[in-house]
């Protein structure tokens, strides 16, 4: 079977052709290669056991988003079978691609006449399996939905389709002294739709905080293809807050057709700081007393010595040191009056705590220098290894030493790598565990590292995502944060929406006879694992109880 290989954020046909033509089949990338983008394997299987849409639906979608707006080909539906956790991957049945707000309905009511299971989707560069479609789902796909409808520089508001791209809409605000404040790490190809969905977050979010932060109205589809409109600047007229509500519900209540965000303006100032330390945890302990002496910070961002090593060796070289072992970035803006003071006492503090060196930008284009190992750090990881499992658990910052120590000696039990990126001002951690997908012992102690991890952060008074979602990656560890009782209770709050469980099925919640426990994976770190591979991917199944890693709709 022909391996080919394409970016981790590739949502389009055309990337993945690029792609091909640039590695084109067998394992090994071209001799002298240096180019950017995580490189996963990619098995094209166009025997995919999907049944294929009645030709009479199929014949129906056309006429609703026209013959280039529904893509039943095995081969193009390819690009669609996973996101950019690699692990998971299922071909969808078809893919539908509306233009606007209308056609969405329409689609979606189609759909559901006729019982089919359909899965939104928008850039494809979630972290969570969150927009991957069973066996008999559809992917509704919002890329081509990529307008800027409404920008309102009077009031500080924009209206897009949900198809545009994160750092897009602050490029369009840019001349009114505005931006957008939500900066995902993958924001010049994530949507915003996308970022609504999951909550998403970002570098600056330890300051300015998440997408509901800045969302105030929605128009969006239910999954019988009703069109409701939820919010406004003016807020809710009356009774609960749907739009929080309706923010970070990951696709499972419906479309969001139209939205409109909150704009922010541009800062008056920004210091921006790099401390390179010679221990990760002495670089954990200096966020902690940043934040403990009353400063805030915009961003504290910390990526270990793997993670500069990996950018270093690429086209993202940023100068950092290779021999060491963490990199810091502290960024504050503002008013001018007394941020540099702030500054000064953050580089005061770093030094304290170990840090070697502190670097502090003069100007724009040395701040673009000394944030570009941080924002590149996913970009060079395929140089590491060829797959890469993220993890998102956030612990309590004070917490940070302690669980950068655990996570080290588990990487080292298992004999595996860890790369760590991670938000440290809200204690976002985000290990990367290098791998290749292809050895199928390797992948069993990545997955039961995995769960130790998660287990490790949640012991530690954590939670399983910061800002990635639940998805299907998760979901089985929801009963680590949840009771049952609770559990039930959000499963009924998604009746309401969707009593038939036709949107995103299969996601964020554990099927009722699954969930893992505290107690559970503390278990499953003496089990053993069994690997398997089958049409889906990689499936972890365990001889005892804990998070089965296997799909249901």
């Amino acid at each position: 079977m022909p391996i080919y290989a394409a970016p981790w954020y590739a949502p389009t046909v055309r990337a993945v052709h690029a792609l091909l033509r640039l590695r084109g089949p067998g394992r090994g990338r071209r001799k002298g290669y240096r180019g950017p983008g995580i490189f996963f394997a990619i098995r094209v299987n166009v025997n995919a056991q999907t049944a294929p849409l009645a030709e009479g639906l199929v014949r129906d979608l056309t006429r609703i988003v026209g013959a280039d707006g529904v893509i039943t080909d095995p081969a193009r539906l390819l690009v669609y079978e996973c996101d950019a956790l690699t692990q998971y991957r299922f071909l969808p049945r078809a893919v539908v691609l509306p233009r606007d707000t209308r056609e969405v309905a329409a689609v979606v009511a189609g759909l559901a006449a006729r019982e089919i299971p359909f899965v939104p989707r928008g850039a494809g560069t979630g972290l969570s399996g969150g927009a991957l479609a069973g066996a008999d789902a559809v992917i509704v796909a919002t890329t081509r939905m990529n307008r800027i409808l409404e920008l309102d520089p009077a009031n500080r508001r924009a209206v897009v389709q949900p198809g545009v791209a994160n750092a897009r809409l602050s490029q369009a605000a840019l001349p009114h002294g505005l931006y957008y404040a939500p900066d995902p790490s993958s924001q010049p190809a994530c949507s915003i739709g996308g970022n609504v969905a999951e909550n998403s977050g970002g570098p600056h979010c330890l300051k300015y905080g998440v997408t509901s932060r800045y969302v105030t109205g929605l128009t969006v589809v239910l999954p019988d293809g009703e069109l409701m409109r939820l919010g406004g600047m003016a807020g809710e007229a009356q009774g609960y807050d749907l739009v929080g509500l309706f923010v970070g519900s990951e696709g499972t209540f419906g479309i969001a057709a139209e939205i409109e965000v909150r704009l922010l303006p541009l800062p008056e100032a920004v210091e921006t700081l790099l401390a390179i330390f010679g221990d990760l945890e002495d670089a954990g302990r200096a966020v902690t007393e940043i934040m403990a002496a009353g400063l805030l910070p915009a961003a504290l961002e910390i990526i270990d010595q793997e993670t500069i090593r990996a950018v270093e060796a690429s086209v993202f070289a940023a100068g950092y040191p290779t021999d060491a072992a963490a990199a810091l970035v502290v960024e504050f803006d503002g008013l001018a009056a007394g941020l540099g003071r702030d500054a000064d006492l953050a580089s005061e503090i770093c030094r304290r705590e170990g840090a070697r060196e502190v670097r502090r930008a003069a100007d724009d284009r040395e701040r673009e220098a000394l944030w570009r190992g941080r924002k590149k750090a996913f970009g060079a990881m395929g140089r590491i290894s060829p797959d890469l499992l993220v993890q998102d658990a956030t612990v309590p910052r004070t917490k940070l030493p302690e669980v950068l120590g655990r996570i080290r000696r588990i990487a080292e039990t298992y004999g595996l790598t860890v790369a760590n990126v991670f938000h440290a001002g809200d204690g976002n951690l985000h290990p990367n565990i290098l791998f290749d997908r292809r050895d199928a012992e390797l992948v069993a102690r990545v997955h039961r590292a995995s769960r130790e991890i998660m287990a490790a952060c949640v012991e530690a008074g954590g939670t399983i995502t910061g800002e990635h979602g639940v998805g299907l990656d998760k979901r089985d560890y929801m009963g680590l944060i949840y009771k049952r009782e609770v559990i039930e209770a959000m499963r009924a709050v998604r009746s309401v929406f969707d009593a038939r469980g036709l949107c995103n099925p299969g996601k964020v919640l554990p099927s009722e006879s699954s969930g893992a426990t505290a107690a559970d994976l503390a278990a499953s770190r003496a089990s053993t694992a069994s690997v398997s591979r089958g049409a889906a991917g990689v499936v972890a199944s365990e001889a005892s109880t804990g998070p089965q890693l296997s799909f249901e709709i």
